[in-house]
């Protein structure tokens, strides 16, 4: 039997009707981003993921991890990324060209909250209200329940978000921002609950050194999302991939460290009240 180049192999996607981009989709690796919605401590999970992920995909896996959800988004735009896990707020900023893949499934929910914290030996401070003045770390100018919700609290409250803190710096991330507050840095943050509540879970001493005083009502969760260089075909595989991660036993491990429930479809408009709290700040940036 004759040998089977690469060449007749490519010959041969092309005449059956696939294009010279599908044929080079299937060599390349699938590269997913992982931005501050992951914990550092949980990245080794991420090569149980990618092990789970390739057997399934078929595929090479790569995971790709930044500091900001601003050099993801941009990653995925330049077609340096096909798929990223980000915050509600990059994804409805850019959805026109981001497509929504899946949403992760915590406490039974696709919806996540965002704590306002303190150092544990504040047992005063009752709302955002009672830091003014004060030194408040915002963990990412692009996130969500890091950024948009304390600012869009204040300027609810008949204050401007600019002023109303003595001092701000972003701690890029959540778990920065915690542990900030937990060693005195800062006397306040917002940080994901999710990240909060993993935190507790796996490294309590961490979080036993913060107080939580307020849980922000819900918002969609953080999802994975497409960029212009994923097809429609990767983009439906991964979907149903992590769909079914919930009724696959060699899921239920990584689910597990990951501390959610699984995946759905997700719905847009869950994150319809983070678009209206950007509206209203002014900080709304590339949405249709």
């Amino acid at each position: 039997m004759p040998t089977l180049t690469r060449r007749h192999f490519l010959h041969f996607i092309i005449a059956a009707g696939i294009s010279s981009r599908a044929a080079y989709a299937i060599n390349r690796p699938v590269r997913i981003g992982i931005t501050p919605v992951f914990l550092t401590e949980l990245t080794s999970i991420l090569r149980n993921l990618q092990t789970y992920l390739e057997q399934r995909i078929g595929q090479p896996v790569i995971f790709v991890q930044r500091d900001t959800y601003r050099e993801i988004v941009n990653n995925l735009l330049a077609k340096r990324l096909d798929f990223a896990w980000i915050c509600g707020y990059p994804y409805i900023s850019n959805r026109q060209q981001l497509r929504l893949t899946a949403v992760p499934i915590y406490k039974g929910k696709p919806h996540y909250q965002s704590y306002l914290i303190v150092p544990k030996r504040d047992t005063s401070t009752r709302s955002i209200l009672d830091l003014k003045g004060r030194v408040f770390a915002y963990t990412d100018p692009d996130s969500n329940s890091g950024f948009l919700v304390p600012r869009f609290q204040l300027l609810k409250a008949g204050y401007d978000p600019n002023t109303f803190f003595r001092q701000t710096f972003i701690s890029a991330g959540h778990r920065n921002a915690i542990e900030a507050v937990s060693a005195g840095l800062a006397d306040g943050a917002n940080v994901d609950g999710y990240v909060w509540d993993t935190l507790a879970r796996f490294n309590p001493d961490i979080t036993n050194q913060t107080r939580l005083v307020l849980k922000s009502p819900s918002y969609g969760f953080p999802p994975i999302v497409a960029g212009p260089s994923a097809s429609q075909e990767l983009s439906l595989l991964l979907r149903n991939i992590l769909k079914s991660m919930h009724d696959d036993p060699a899921a239920l491990p990584i689910l597990d460290r990951l501390n959610i429930d699984g995946f759905e479809s997700g719905q847009d408009s869950d994150y319809d009240a983070i678009a209206e709290m950007a509206t209203t700040l002014g900080e709304l940036r590339n949405v249709q």
